[in-house]
């Protein structure tokens, strides 16, 4: 056993070091290892300690027993791109220009009332990121599995690359070897690809478990197209159903996902690097919701509803964060740039960071309420109108933007100026809109969100569409009202 391993465990087993006020337990300790788990569109049910009846996830289940569940953690963006750059860069969508995957103006051209603001689809390598702040602190940093904010992400602070590119998706027939990736290898033909990840970050491990390390691991794996190992997929046709999670080869894509978070676990354990190393599981957002429901939470991925911003938590410290704990406070990913800074005590580099350090909430202790806002200039077609949940059938998302402070929850938009505002303690499923019922509370948060979109010099779109035909539109929304 290496010296600094002896050292962690002393440091677990016999108490802390001296800290002076002004420096956490957690501040006082060797810096710990990384490893952020980043599952691409899973649903914030799609979990057995979450809720869920019919997703065996017995590896996860036990991580969430030894460290601390978020109930009302959110994703900084619906969807994929934008939620990675955020996390990648500690800066909201407005800050670097990527809101969603590929162009803005989604969906069929006669229905969208105004031009949506032009995206971006790579993450400018004038941005510091969370990897270059890794490294610059001396850590070996390695990303395995899915990028897509760019062709290489050994350009923006990674040493090492496994399958990530600019790609969202293993595309067709891609979760079986031979694959359709950059960077990634063929392995045996019919290799799963949550497997080959996992077995890749593995070895990551066993190379570097003498060093300091950040593992970025985001599985491409629960997103289209849904494939699963046919062993387990027979398996949950046979297993009795919730209502709206049904889905065989879904449940045995979970499956994998946890059976290799276990492999992954399992080998941290054998290497005697469990004790420090900090470990955080979530999603990227929310999950689609034709094919997993999450109720009570209304629609899925592409929404600003709850269903597609909320999304799993856990992050597991031993020593430093109790097992068994539960946080109900609001946190997005956006606030994991300031806290690992803060945790392995990296110079600040930027005042503009727009999440916030929550350290002091993984130590058991509170912080300060704050306001948390989205911006989504663009449009994203629906998937299953039938299913969506979405204010209107035909799109997921319309151009707007979302403030929370407290309970409350505003939604603008930029088309026609609507406004639905909810108290979200009373109305977690967002089904009644009180903006004219609170006129007041609905004015306050609506001057709130207008500061801090003036602030980051958002820009609102509202050139009218010369393409938009009313009556197209009225007539396709009529067909879902039958």
């Amino acid at each position: 056993m290496s010296f600094k391993k002896i050292i962690v465990q002393s440091v677990v087993m016999f108490g802390f070091f001296a800290t002076t006020d002004h420096t956490s337990f957690a501040q006082s300790v060797l810096k710990p290892n990384v490893i952020y788990i980043n599952v691409d569109d899973l649903g914030y049910k799609d979990l057995g300690f979450m809720g869920s009846a019919y997703y065996e996830t017995p590896n996860l289940n036990e991580l969430a027993s030894e460290g601390m569940v978020f109930t009302q953690a959110y994703a900084a963006a619906s969807n994929c791109a934008p939620s990675r750059a955020c996390l990648m860069s500690g800066l909201n969508t407005p800050r670097h220009g990527i809101y969603t995957v590929a162009n803005s103006d989604r969906g069929e051209v006669r229905v969208r009332k105004i031009i949506p603001v032009p995206n971006q689809t790579v993450l400018n390598d004038t941005i510091y990121t969370l990897a270059e702040m890794f490294r610059d602190q001396g850590y070996v940093t390695a990303t395995i599995g899915k990028w897509h904010l760019g062709d290489d992400p050994t350009t923006q602070g990674f040493e090492a690359n496994v399958g990530g590119s600019d790609r969202g998706s293993p595309g067709k027939d891609g979760y079986f070897s031979p694959y359709n990736l950059a960077h990634l290898n063929d392995g045996p033909e019919g290799e799963y690809l949550t497997d080959r990840l996992t077995t890749e970050a593995i070895s990551f491990l066993q190379a570097h478990q003498d060093t300091s390390f950040f593992l970025y691991l985001p599985f491409y794996t629960v997103h289209t197209p849904i494939m699963g190992k046919a062993a387990l997929v027979e398996k949950f046709k046979n297993k009795k159903t919730g209502l709206g999670q049904d889905n065989p080869e879904y449940a045995a894509m979970v499956a994998s996902l946890d059976e290799n978070v276990g492999r992954l676990l399992s080998e941290l354990e054998r290497l005697g690097l469990k004790n420090n190393t900090l470990i955080i599981f979530t999603s990227d957002n929310g999950g689609i919701r034709d094919i997993s429901f999450q109720d009570p939470l209304r629609a899925g991925k592409g929404s600003y509803y709850e269903g597609g911003i909320r999304v799993p938590l856990v992050v597991r410290w031993p020593g430093i964060v109790k097992a068994g704990s539960q946080c109900e406070e609001p946190v997005t990913n956006l606030d994991f740039f300031p806290t690992l800074q803060s945790v392995i005590g990296a110079p600040k580099t930027s005042t503009t960071l727009d999440g916030e350090d929550i350290l002091s909430l993984l130590e058991g202790r509170t912080m300060p309420e704050r306001t948390l806002f989205w911006y989504f200039p663009i449009y994203l077609q629906a998937y299953e109108p039938a299913e969506d949940g979405g204010r209107d059938p035909l799109f997921r998302t319309r151009p707007g933007a979302v403030v929370r402070q407290g309970d409350w929850k505003l939604h603008i938009y930029f088309e026609d100026k609507g406004l639905e505002l909810y108290n979200l303690k009373e109305d977690v499923e967002e089904t009644h809109n009180l903006a004219r019922e609170n006129p007041e509370k609905a004015n306050t948060l609506y001057n709130v969100l207008q500061s801090w979109l003036e602030t980051t010099q958002a820009p609102i779109p509202g050139e009218l569409n010369p393409e938009y035909d009313a009556v197209y539109e009225r007539k396709q929304l009529e067909l879902y009202d039958r």
